[in-house]
């Protein structure tokens, strides 16, 4: 830990794109951005800040522009202040950056990583999901899952206000008006193509298992919390751990608050748009508000 706090930097993951996106950063690693263009067959810069084909917000694409663009990111921002964080942290394809960051991969083997996963993600068509935005997940639990619709189930626990689920879009059409009748603030359609971190991506999950099995990890330098058990990857658990994370919730809360257990944690966002930042502050609110009760009782 340096002077009695905690870095951590965290990564965030697909609804954070936009048009615009690492034009700061692409003239000043065209080395890297070239041979990533190689890997995948088009421009990313191009990509980011033009998108002339119209297709960034598809999966198979998003998932590689932000994985450039956040790695790019980090590297700026290490070469910025000549420090390394204590933490690193992302939110599903966020947690690719994390592991690159930490040296599990390198950047090049990233991108081709996240072609695939992007590809697989994208070829896992009909399901959809959905925010779900001031229910705890508790009570969330009694309309989705083995108490409710048992097509639908949590896909991220992003905040205890804000929670995604995911299933056949149908179902999730249906369960719009009654998580609003029982309580629900809002519940928000989210522009995906299929229904990511739930049981409908069990074949795209295995599929990428075996695609991983064709790299060698190296050891971590730095501890990387993981979405699948919101605690540090282990190495040898790195490759089962990635590949289940496509069929099961992100667990971002519970990640945040083990993070928080730590001596002045100072999370920094790798990113543009502060999404997960504002995810962060919900949850140290809730926890210092939980902390409140605990002492005055």
């Amino acid at each position: 830990m340096k002077n009695d706090s905690t870095t951590v930097y965290i990564f965030p993951g697909q609804g954070s794109q936009a048009i615009g996106m690492g034009r700061e950063l692409f003239d000043k690693y065209p080395h890297l951005v070239r041979q990533a263009d190689e890997i995948v067959g088009y421009s990313i810069k191009e990509l980011c800040l033009e998108d002339p084909q119209g297709v960034i917000n598809l999966t198979q694409y998003t998932q590689v522009a932000l994985y450039v663009v956040n790695s790019l990111g980090y590297l700026e921002e290490v070469r910025q202040k000549g420090v390394l964080p204590d933490f690193l942290a992302g939110h599903s394809i966020g947690e690719f950056n994390a592991l690159f960051a930490a040296g599990a991969f390198d950047f090049l083997t990233g991108v081709e990583i996240v072609a695939k996963r992007g590809e697989l993600m994208e070829k896992a068509s009909g399901g959809g999901m959905a925010a779900v935005i001031g229910m705890p997940p508790e009570k969330i639990s009694q309309f989705v899952g083995g108490n409710g619709n048992n097509r639908l189930s949590i896909a991220n626990l992003n905040s205890p206000q804000q929670i995604v689920i995911a299933g056949p879009k149908e179902d999730i059409e249906q369960a719009i008006p009654v998580l609003k009748k029982n309580g629900a603030e809002m519940v928000i359609p989210l522009k995906v193509s299929a229904a990511f971190h739930s049981p409908y991506m069990n074949d795209a999950a295995e599929e990428f298992r075996n695609f991983l099995g064709q790299y060698r990890m190296a050891e971590l330098r730095i501890p990387v919390i993981s979405n699948y058990t919101a605690r540090p990857h282990q190495d040898k658990e790195l490759v089962e751990n990635l590949s289940l994370q496509l069929r099961s919730p992100v667990r971002w809360t519970e990640s945040v608050e083990y993070l928080l257990e730590y001596s002045n944690p100072m999370f920094i966002e790798i990113g543009s748009r502060n999404i997960l930042t504002k995810l962060v502050n919900q949850i140290k609110t809730e926890v210092n508000s939980i902390k409140g009760l605990t002492e005055v009782k």
